[in-house]
């Protein structure tokens, strides 16, 4: 077995240099009881650094997020660190990733780089166990997609695509259609002259309809990493589309991909596909 294999710790040099002075700065701030956990949790204690991250998300929303004092940040991200440090240890992979997510999101910047190269690790190391066909601790038994695009070409309705149009759009032979015509050609020969024309296969090349679309390649790149999601609903009277403020969340990405197909089946359902929609960014 290599000796890479065999890694249970993450290094974190500049959380090791820069502790006391950390600590001190949150002390003088009134964070004893955190100062007190967190030096308990440096030792091997983790319930110390469970509640070490609770004290800090807690400072974290004490009031408006330009109020909150950076210092308090950062104490986030250690205490973040401290747990995928135990979670690490343990072969729990996915929950390792979740507290640095947490903390690249939700901290500060003193312990970013820490943060950064922790990741790299543990998703290196859950990589290989993957390969190698082992499991996680807290493994969650994904659901096999029944497809493997989030989009499916055959879920399309052209039908209704073609009534947002106005009627006739499309049926006169008069326009002409070009295939992958450039920017420059559509000026030239069309735009100048104010010639209309049916421009296809001009989006094959977008991301969105190739990897973007593809669930394998989305849990290769994303895997079990934690998002920001904002969702909001879009909904349709008559011939006006109103847009509902919608809400931002952090997400585990499987847990939104599941959600993601669950809602998308809802919404392909009558009456919902001709009423309401939901624009996720």
């Amino acid at each position: 077995m290599s000796a890479a294999s065999t890694v249970t710790t993450i290094s974190t040099p500049t959380l090791d240099s820069e502790s006391p002075a950390l600590l001190q700065s949150i002390t003088s701030h009134g964070g004893y009881a955190y100062a007190g956990m967190a030096t308990l949790a440096a030792a091997g204690d983790q319930r110390a650094a469970e509640a070490a991250r609770e004290m800090a998300w807690e400072q974290l929303h004490s009031g408006p997020w330009h109020s909150v004092l950076p210092v308090w940040r950062d104490a986030y991200s250690m205490a973040c660190l401290h747990m995928a440090k135990f979670h690490f240890s343990n072969g729990e992979f996915r929950d390792a990733l979740r507290a640095l997510d947490m903390g690249i999101i939700m901290g500060g910047p003193l312990l970013r780089k820490d943060l950064d190269s922790a990741i790299e690790a543990v998703s290196a190391a859950k990589a290989r166990r993957d390969h190698n066909g082992g499991a996680d601790a807290d493994n969650e038994d994904p659901e096999k997609a029944r497809c493997r695009l989030l989009v499916c070409p055959e879920q399309l309705d052209k039908s209704e695509l073609l009534r947002i149009l106005p009627i006739r759009s499309l049926s006169s032979k008069i326009v002409g259609r070009r295939s992958a015509l450039s920017l420059e050609g559509f000026l030239r020969e069309y735009f100048l002259s104010g010639s209309p024309v049916i421009i296809t296969d001009c989006m094959t090349h977008w991301a969105a309809r190739t990897r973007w679309n593809d669930m394998d390649y989305l849990r290769r790149v994303a895997g079990d990493r934690t998002v920001p999601v904002e969702f909001e609903m879009l909904f349709r009277l008559e011939k006006t589309t109103y847009v509902q403020n919608g809400s931002k969340n952090l997400l585990h990405f499987p847990s939104f991909l599941r959600g993601f197909n669950l809602m998308a089946a809802e919404v392909r359902s009558p009456p919902i596909l001709h009423n309401t929609s939901c624009l996720i960014r």
